[in-house]
């Protein structure tokens, strides 16, 4: 059994995802062995429900030191699901191809500092794209700009708002967050 540390900020909606389809066997052979929080959200509370362990450690100067002493030696996979705070390059170096994220737009458009949620599908809007969509990719010490594993898009309608968008872009991440864990995890193609 694989083990996979998820870090949230928000309200887990991801992580409920990743939750559900280990439970269904869409991620095969893993289980989330800790849930781990840059600040008070709801995927704590998520997480309780489920009974798996979780920590909050506040964001600040110490956060990627401190994430570094709790995450289990025996951790297979660090899943950032709607997770915020910038990991220093001392950890992703060690983690290097253990971690990855997902982004609410194609990569390597609208990525890097202060591009995330609906920061992002107003850039897309505003940018006037065709397509937009989600990436599951490796994290590395610059900001989204790990390979990566696996996209999907869709195509912009000129009917579509950044609400719109954001609504479409969380369906794909459903679709492909799980697909993109089972494949790094297991070796699974997509």
């Amino acid at each position: 059994m694989k083990n996979l540390v998820i870090l949230v900020s928000g309200s887990g909606t991801n992580l409920q995802r990743i939750i559900d389809t280990i439970d269904n066997g869409e991620i095969s052979d893993a289980r989330i062995s800790m849930v781990v929080a840059d600040r008070e959200c709801y995927g704590l509370e998520r997480a309780k429900k489920h009974n798996i362990e979780n920590v909050l450690i506040p964001r600040g100067k110490n956060f990627s030191s401190e994430l570094a002493e709790t995450i289990p030696a025996n951790t297979d996979l660090i899943v950032l699901a709607g997770f915020l705070s910038i990991l220093k390059p001392e950890f992703c170096e060690k983690w290097n191809g253990k971690i990855i994220n997902i982004h609410p737009a194609l990569l390597p458009k609208f990525g890097g500092k202060g591009m995330w949620g609906h920061h992002v599908h107003n850039a897309v809007i505003e940018a006037k794209e065709k397509q937009s969509g989600a990436t599951v990719h490796f994290v590395t010490s610059g900001i989204d700009e790990g390979e990566a594993i696996l996209q999907k898009s869709f195509e912009i309608t000129e009917d579509d708002t950044p609400e719109t968008v954001a609504e479409k872009v969380h369906l794909i991440e459903y679709e492909i967050f799980p697909k993109a864990i089972n494949k790094v995890l297991n070796n699974i193609p997509i």
